[in-house]
């Protein structure tokens, strides 16, 4: 799932919520890309695996809802499983600064869990919802892309990657950025 990420992305990237670097592997060739992570455990285990790998990016503890780079400073942001863990009330401000900060015309892309329609694995997630809040704070029907359009996004396009449980979300900056 992974490398359908960082299809066709190139330039400036920004990783957000990095984690542990589990796309490090996927980043397009001469690319600069910047991963933010508000863990400090989760970059020291990003830093360890950059090492090992040899990656060039630029890890930066950061809180998604207040980055301190300039807007339209990347050509492309991903975000693996960041917004299952953010709450309902952190999704559209988190969702107005990936906005804010990716060009016009630029490329967003989410990944996160969904819950299934189908009644065996909605019954068995269901089951792990408790276990999976607890261990990692992430809720499997965040249901992301109500928010984009108050955040001033566009969705191009919503596809499942495994199943009806991991989707990718494609959006862009509406061309009217003005909203708030």
């Amino acid at each position: 799932m992974r490398p359908e990420l960082f299809e066709g992305l190139r330039g400036t990237l920004l990783d957000a919520g990095v984690g542990t670097g589990r796309n490090f592997s996927f980043y397009p060739d001469a690319s600069k890309v910047t991963g933010i992570d508000l863990s400090p455990a989760m970059l020291a285990r990003a830093r360890r695996r950059k090492e090992n790998l040899g990656t060039v990016v630029d890890l930066r503890e950061m809180n998604v809802m207040e980055m301190d780079f300039s807007d339209d400073s990347f050509d492309g942001i991903i975000s693996t499983f960041l917004f299952c863990v953010l709450e309902a009330e952190h999704q559209q401000p988190a969702l107005e600064e990936l906005r804010r900060v990716c060009r016009p015309g630029g490329t967003i892309r989410i990944l996160e869990y969904a819950l299934s329609e189908n009644p065996v694995r909605r019954f068995t997630m269901k089951l792990w919802a408790p276990w999976v809040r607890f261990a990692y704070g992430a809720e499997f029907d965040r249901h992301t892309e109500q928010y984009l359009n108050a955040a001033g996004l566009d969705l191009v396009e919503k596809r499942f990657l495994y199943k009806d449980i991991i989707k990718l979300l494609t959006v862009r900056p509406a061309a009217d950025r003005d909203v708030g």
